[in-house]
């Protein structure tokens, strides 16, 4: 073997060999390529010329690992029976290869040949399962199981998820092998429904997949416990409004409101309703000693009463409870009624002292607090509660007219007035 006759032929020849070694480096580094479990994927044959200008006797095979697959010689294919019968076809102007119904068992080696040219593609398969098949009611936890195959060893995965809002969401990672990844995601709202993304990312083999899967959640619109107020025989409507119609429910689902006086008191069933998968509903009253009415129905599906004159004791928590395939989620309205009373009750004569009591049925939250005041009065005539307090009481000798009233956050939410008169009907 002769040796290079100058320095600069043999720099040509090393770099000569060292392109041809890496034009076969790069020939037998694999193309990646993902699917989803129940999805299609096209594979390309790249490099092969189209089907119009091949040569008569030019054949061209896919092979996963060394099973045949397709074969396609003078115009004309032929499969081979195999794990992927009825899952396969075969673009014949271009070559590609059609998958479709993938199965994670489908992830390996794919390679197409054509003479001494090959395309190798490395399919790499995710399978996403969302509990509950992402029928959620309100208040539950979805769980999330990503699982992954491939033809070497799992990459390790970056999962990132977002909401239906296109906002972030934290998961919390439960178990994790190569192949399975398990997360928990947090409780839902009901203004969560919507299709979610899973992005799955790998640095080794560099791969980026976006999954995307649809959350349903049924649930109120109401807040899981809202407060209302109402004095002594006024009228008042409880609403709970049910978000089925806006996310489109397409299942029949039950429930029941219940109303006891306080925490720890028996509950007394009001009322139970059903939602058909149609979204008609349907209402039954079930107590004859609770005085209410079931209003007219709207457009909406909203289960609501109303208490035509209300009592003091008709205060305490009202609770629409729904229930699905076992499972069931609440929402609860506190009614807090105030009543006023006066000791003596009735007219007095002139200086005369009157005790005005002003309560309410329960505790107050602590932003809101009671005032008794005289209209058209002095500051003198204003007293405010303490807080938590449910009783207020003012010594009272002027006449007029004083009134009471619930303050929440600066604002009046319900008011009640006495008319303190001298005898005779006559009134300051």
């Amino acid at each position: 073997m002769e040796l290079c006759s100058t320095a600069v032929s043999c720099m040509a020849a090393t770099f000569l060999l060292l392109h041809l070694g890496l034009i076969s480096s790069m020939a037998q580094q694999n193309e990646v390529q993902t699917g989803l479990v129940g999805g299609e994927v096209t594979l390309k044959c790249t490099g092969i010329p189209l089907d119009s200008k091949l040569s008569q006797d030019a054949v061209v095979s896919w092979m996963y690992y060394d099973t045949l697959l397709w074969r396609m010689e003078k115009n004309k294919a032929w499969k081979k029976s195999t794990f992927l019968t009825g899952r396969t076809d075969i673009k014949m102007e271009n070559k590609q290869l059609k998958v479709w119904d993938l199965k994670l068992s489908d992830a390996g080696i794919y390679t197409c040949k054509y003479g001494s040219h090959e395309v190798r593609i490395s399919l790499h398969i995710f399978k996403l399962t969302v509990s509950l098949d992402g029928h959620f009611l309100q208040n539950e936890v979805p769980e999330l199981i990503l699982m992954q195959n491939s033809s070497g060893p799992p990459p390790n995965l970056n999962i990132t998820l977002f909401n239906s809002n296109n906002n972030r969401v934290t998961p919390q990672l439960q178990s994790k092998t190569r192949q399975k990844y398990i997360v928990n995601l947090k409780k839902l709202e009901a203004m969560d429904s919507g299709t979610w993304v899973c992005q799955v990312h790998s640095d080794s083999p560099l791969i980026n997949q976006n999954i995307s899967f649809v959350v349903t959640v049924l649930g109120f619109q109401n807040p899981d416990l809202e407060r209302k107020y109402a004095t002594v025989d006024s009228t008042v409507i409880l609403s709970w409004h049910l978000n089925s119609q806006k996310i489109k429910w397409k299942e029949g689902f039950t429930g029941q409101l219940n109303w006891k006086q306080q925490e720890g008191a028996n509950a007394h069933e009001l009322l139970d309703f059903e939602v058909t998968a149609q979204g008609d509903l349907h209402e039954t009253k079930k107590s004859s000693n609770f005085l209410f009415e079931i209003p007219e129905r709207k457009a909406e599906i909203i289960i609501e009463v109303k208490i035509p004159k209300v009592y003091f004791n008709h205060s305490g928590q009202y609770q629409c409870q729904l229930e699905y395939q076992g499972r069931h989620v609440q929402s609860k309205i506190e009614l807090v009624v105030m009543k006023v009373s006066a000791n003596p009750d009735g007219p007095l004569s002139r200086g005369a002292n009157m005790t005005l009591t002003c309560q309410v049925s329960g505790p107050l939250p602590p932003n809101a607090y009671l005032r008794w005041e005289r209209v058209n009065g002095t500051n003198m005539d204003v007293k405010n509660s303490r807080q938590h307090e449910v009783k207020l009481e003012v010594n009272i000798s002027a006449a007029g007219l004083w009134s009471c009233h619930l303050i929440e956050d600066n604002d009046r939410k319900i008011s009640l007035h006495y008319h303190r008169k001298l005898l005779f009907g006559l009134a300051m």
